[in-house]
């Protein structure tokens, strides 16, 4: 992603960040939680959230890795920022857990720092020739045996076929970027590709639009 397109994600999420959770949440939780389910965060872990958006994820860690944990959030939106910031504070958990505004990649953390690694609805937001650099980021900074947890939209499978609104978002991605900013992409094959083992992948779907529920670890 080059400066200027990321120039117009920061400035196109600071905008919406009030009204995040009321234009994609309901969509999104449901999804949000098996991906956080999957990632299975233990007391004492350091874990990171990438595109952390609003904040409800990183509440939900915080609780899960407890005093002892921490976790780690990073997002392009000041604006994002500032509401995660306040949910976080809002539910006693500001000590334990630690914001930054940045574009990735890279990630703004030392290798080998992170038990797991998660995100949701963000991978699918880099451009196709930026995700593997992504996940090369995210394996450095995974503990040999981290734990990644991905929630994306995703291709169809071979021999099946994309629904109408399937076709229809790809259109508006392809014509209109800046708005329909997700695209959906063979998450499995990326991640695969990236040199994490154990890939598993789980489907689901929200209003048809398939959406790829991935777990992987870095090898020890």
């Amino acid at each position: 992603m080059n400066v200027q397109d990321r120039s117009a994600a920061q400035k196109f999420y600071d905008r919406i960040s009030a009204a995040y959770d009321l234009i994609a949440d309901s969509g999104e939780r449901a999804a949000r939680e098996r991906g956080l389910e999957r990632l299975d965060a233990q007391p004492g872990e350091r874990l990171l959230e990438i595109g952390h958006g609003t904040g409800h994820s990183l509440v939900q860690l915080a609780k899960a890795v407890g005093p002892s944990g921490r976790v780690f959030g990073v997002d392009i939106s000041q604006g994002m920022h500032d509401l995660a910031a306040r949910h976080v504070a809002d539910a006693g958990l500001a000590d334990n857990v630690e914001l930054a505004v940045a574009a990735v990649p890279p990630l703004p953390y030392s290798d080998a720092s992170m038990d797991g690694v998660t995100m949701s609805f963000t991978l699918e937001l880099f451009p196709l020739d930026q995700i593997p650099v992504v996940l090369t980021e995210i394996h450095r900074v995974l503990r040999p045996g981290g734990r990644l947890s991905v929630v994306s939209m995703a291709t169809v499978k071979d021999g099946q076929h994309e629904s109408l609104l399937e076709q229809a978002y790809k259109w508006l991605h392809l014509h209109f970027p800046h708005f329909v900013d997700c695209q959906p992409i063979d998450v499995f094959q990326f991640v695969s590709n990236a040199g994490f083992v154990n890939v598993d992948e789980k489907r689901i779907e929200i209003w048809t639009l398939p959406v790829a529920l991935i777990t992987a670890r870095k090898s020890h």
